[in-house]
């Protein structure tokens, strides 16, 4: 959470008690600094605080949910998996298919914390998306192990059984004979020809 001073004041008692019950939705917070009896009233000398919310791309699900910055954070992300399922979404912060999806990613990710969500901005890692043949937003790739990149396709809120009809079909428990394959030799630093440019799928 990120707070912003917006100045002191001076109010009657009753209206901090308002401002702490909307502090619990995270927008004022009040701090008192004094309080003096002032005619028939109580008065209050307190500092306001306002709270400045995450943008959407900035929230996660938790442990199991990670931001990628750079071509080397995802191929580590890979090799730590080890055989365990890691979804990778591509989004883009102006895309509104990624926005609408994004809520209902971050439930799946709570209902399986056995799965790694990587999310990749691919406004800030175009090389690495236009490698990895991302041409649609929002887009997903599927990995695991030695098996590397199982499955991969565009997805919006109104198909997202695609992603949970992957996650059935590849989340089983499984030993991988041999060390993880990740995205193999291909090197995502350096842009492939020239394609279309990103742009969001049809809800």
């Amino acid at each position: 959470m990120f707070l912003k001073n917006i100045g002191e004041f001076e109010c009657p008692i009753e209206f901090i008690v308002s401002e702490f019950s909307n502090a619990r939705s995270g927008y004022i917070f009040p701090r008192v600094n004094d309080v003096y009896f002032s005619g028939d009233t109580y008065q209050v000398h307190a500092t306001f605080t306002e709270s400045e919310q995450p943008k959407w791309w900035e929230r996660n699900a938790g442990p199991n949910m990670i931001d990628i910055h750079s071509t080397q954070e995802f191929l580590n992300a890979l090799s730590e998996a080890k055989d365990r399922l890691v979804i990778v979404e591509f989004y883009g912060t102006w895309c509104a298919s990624c926005r609408a999806l994004f809520p209902k990613l971050c439930r799946t990710a709570e209902e399986h914390p056995e799965i790694l969500f990587l999310k990749v901005n691919f406004d800030e890692n175009k090389p690495m998306s236009k490698n990895l043949n991302v041409k649609v937003l929002p887009y997903f790739h599927f990995y695991r192990g030695a098996d590397g990149l199982l499955e991969s396709f565009s997805c919006s809120l109104a198909k997202f059984q695609k992603i949970k009809d992957a996650i059935e079909l590849h989340n089983s428990d499984r030993c991988s004979l041999g060390p993880p394959k990740g995205v193999g030799d291909l090197n995502l630093d350096n842009p492939s020809p020239p394609r279309k440019a990103a742009e969001s799928s049809p809800t």
